[in-house]
């Protein structure tokens, strides 16, 4: 499976971001893309895989929704969550500034994400 949405349009302080999520296979792989409208050759790639502890798209999940065993859930389709993802990236240097695309995995931002949602 590849893309499943054509970029969607997120404002945060006067830029406009494009981000759009996906799942692959194999290696089962659900990811979360950002790139600046200005920018659109240089983009942030937050990858979720699968495994121990960890649930990416499928029963009972829909496609964008990424799970951890030890408690937390996030639809990576809503706005109010990419916008959480980009301002967490953002203050770990995470954002693009070359061309091309650069992958990060996205279980550590999840786990900072669900950890501040519990607290």
């Amino acid at each position: 499976m590849g893309r499943t949405r054509a970029p969607r349009r997120l404002t945060v302080g006067g830029q406009v971001w494009l981000w759009n999520v996906g799942h692959t296979h194999p290696g089962c792989r659900t990811y979360l893309t950002l790139r600046r409208v200005e920018a659109r050759h240089s983009a942030l790639r937050l990858v979720f895989r699968g495994g121990p502890g960890r649930i990416v798209a499928g029963f009972p999940m829909g496609v964008g929704e990424v799970a951890a065993a030890h408690g937390g859930h996030l639809n990576l389709h809503e706005p109010g969550v990419v916008r959480r993802f980009l301002d967490l990236a953002a203050a770990h240097g995470l954002l693009p500034v070359a061309h091309g695309a650069r992958e990060v995995d996205g279980w550590p931002l999840f786990d900072a994400l669900t950890e501040a949602g519990r607290g």
